[in-house]
């Protein structure tokens, strides 16, 4: 387990983690199609071809070809969506369908991270308005996330304005390095997914969790750890004295780019817990 306090007189470092799988036991990309599908924004196939792929996506991992066909779908599926109405729709059934399924392994390192001295990082291939709350439940310092296009009359044009996916997760992680002083050799890095294998490749320390096979094939010729995590529960239960935050200040937080929690896309944003740039 991890223990060692950071040096401050030595270059900063943080914690990198994938969302899905990662920190939360499913796709957070797919989880809200049921929600999505009650506010009537899709129909009922749209839903089975959510659920379907929520299926492959635990059985085993989605492909890089796989991911895409699901990212142009998603994106397309979410052109024309009110802003207003999807961050009202996240906002309302966010602690019901992400609370409960937060790894306990999860949030346990994250807390180590945090006691050595360390900023804890969420990079998700999922919209900003679910990562940036999850982000807050659990105390990161900053989220990485896509950013979607939105038409004046407040409507997803279908178009993306930055796309955060394998090797663009590593990219900003180098960003956010130079720009806050993080020294790589020395980070730790998390994640399910081959697709995330630039990212790991960033950081001195990086981990595989619930690896697919392919990640896992890897983790095991680069001699790797491979950390299994298999308890979700709900952060209430894990912290007694733990509470949601109010649903207004959720709304808040699923503002710009809410309809891309369905289509999968995430957007950057630094977020320091104190200093000049506002917290998650």
């Amino acid at each position: 387990m991890l223990c060692v306090v950071e040096n401050h007189s030595l270059p900063r470092t943080a914690a990198f983690f994938d969302l899905d799988k990662t920190v939360i036991a499913k796709s957070s990309t797919l989880t809200f199609s049921k929600s999505f599908y009650q506010g009537g924004l899709i129909n009922r196939r749209a839903v089975l071809r959510t659920a379907y792929s929520q299926f492959v996506f635990l059985a085993g991992g989605a492909d890089h070809d796989q991911m895409e066909r699901m990212r142009q779908y998603l994106s397309a599926l979410c052109k024309g969506w009110n802003v207003r109405q999807v961050k009202e729709i996240v906002a309302e059934t966010l602690h019901d369908l992400i609370d409960p399924i937060i790894y306990d392994e999860a949030a346990s390192l994250i807390e180590e991270h945090h006691a050595a001295g360390r900023d804890v990082v969420i990079v998700s291939t999922s919209g900003a308005e679910v990562v940036e709350p999850i982000g807050e439940l659990l105390g990161a310092d900053r989220v990485v996330a896509t950013r979607m296009v939105v038409g004046e009359d407040g409507c997803y044009t279908g178009e993306i304005e930055y796309y955060a996916y394998g090797p663009t997760k590593a990219e900003a992680v180098k960003e956010l390095a130079a720009s806050e002083g993080y020294d790589l050799s020395r980070c730790y890095a998390y994640s399910d997914s081959i697709t995330d294998l630039p990212m790991l490749q960033s950081v001195g320390h990086p981990y595989t969790v619930n690896p697919d096979r392919s990640l896992r094939r890897e983790a095991a010729s680069r001699a790797w750890p491979i950390l299994v995590f298999s308890r979700p529960v709900r952060l209430k239960q894990r912290i007694p004295a733990f509470t949601m935050p109010p649903r207004p200040a959720l709304v808040a937080a699923a503002a710009v780019g809410a309809a891309a929690a369905t289509a999968g896309l995430v957007w950057y944003a630094n977020r320091r817990r104190n200093g000049s740039i506002s917290r998650i």
